[in-house]
């Protein structure tokens, strides 16, 4: 194989991954016209159509997906012996691609980076926000950060954080005229912004402890949203309570901004962890970013 069919399937392989020929010329630093005229060449010598292309979307052919298939593997032992490669010299280098849900990026994974990606300035850290139980197989990441009881058994997870309490909050400007509740059953009185997560399909039941028992309570608002920063954002203005993680509001929770309600009944929910396949074999920029993580521990 000379060097321009190995670009030709590189090429291939980045607008196969994104479905998108503009995504896929990004990710590849050409323009999308020049990466459209490859993968024509790369169509017209294998005679086959690897693509269906429309003006909104971009889908494989049966040919495209079988090539997919062929060659993905070997394209990703490539690059991981590229990235092993790398570590020979003075500097660590490589992409860890990792996917986490919102307040994991903000309280756990972007303390770290902060501090580790001046470290280590030819590492480069892609992160995914998505509530969804991402298959970091399929979708071609290094990891995933869930809390414990979202992690699949076949994986490998390592804590990175503490346990997480949750609390009830709101306004000065919404408590104006309002009782505040004594009991979760009272939540139903009030104006809750809600969170609709892929994980639970329905929106999501804010979780209390009674007497060590679990207490789930179905709320209702003028706002559902599936980010925990428009949830906060809603708070602020005074729209409704919520329900979010205690450290997520540390500030305003200290200015005086929010109040928190309903502390007595306070749900704390596990750690986060990293996982990923035992299968894998780790690249080095990826072991160093694991132990800066579990130095959390």
């Amino acid at each position: 194989m000379d060097g321009r069919q190995l670009q030709d399937l590189v090429a291939f392989l980045a607008v196969a991954e994104e479905l998108s020929f503009t995504r896929a010329a990004a990710r590849l630093g050409v323009s999308q016209s020049a990466l459209s005229q490859i993968i024509r060449g790369l169509e017209e010598r294998l005679d086959l159509r690897l693509f269906s292309r429309t003006t909104r979307s971009v889908s494989m052919t049966s040919a495209g997906e079988r090539l997919l298939a062929l060659i993905a593997p070997s394209m990703r032992q490539i690059e991981s012996g590229i990235e092993q490669v790398t570590a020979l010299r003075d500097k660590p280098a490589g992409t860890v691609r990792l996917t986490a849900d919102e307040y994991a990026v903000h309280s756990v994974l972007q303390p770290v980076l902060e501090r580790f990606l001046l470290e280590y300035p030819n590492i480069r850290v892609e992160l995914a926000v998505d509530y969804g139980l991402t298959d970091i197989v399929s979708g071609r990441f290094d990891a995933g950060v869930r809390r414990g009881g979202l992690v699949e058994k076949d994986m490998i997870a390592v804590r990175i954080s503490d346990p997480h309490p949750m609390a009830v909050v709101g306004s000065p400007s919404y408590f104006e005229g309002r009782s505040q509740p004594a009991h979760p059953r009272e939540l139903t009185e009030h104006a809750c912004i809600n969170l609709r997560l892929p994980t639970h399909g329905e929106q999501f039941e804010w979780l209390f402890v009674e007497s060590g028992k679990e207490m789930r309570v179905k709320v209702e608002g003028p706002l559902i949203t599936n980010s925990i920063a428009s949830v906060r954002d809603a708070t602020l203005a005074g729209l409704g309570l919520a329900y979010l993680p205690q450290a997520y509001l540390h500030k305003e929770l200290e200015s005086g901004e929010l109040a928190e309600v309903l502390g007595d009944w306070r749900k704390t929910f596990e750690p986060y962890h990293l996982y990923y396949p035992s299968r894998r074999h780790a690249s080095p920029a990826f072991s160093l970013l694991l132990n800066a993580l579990r130095c959390r521990e």
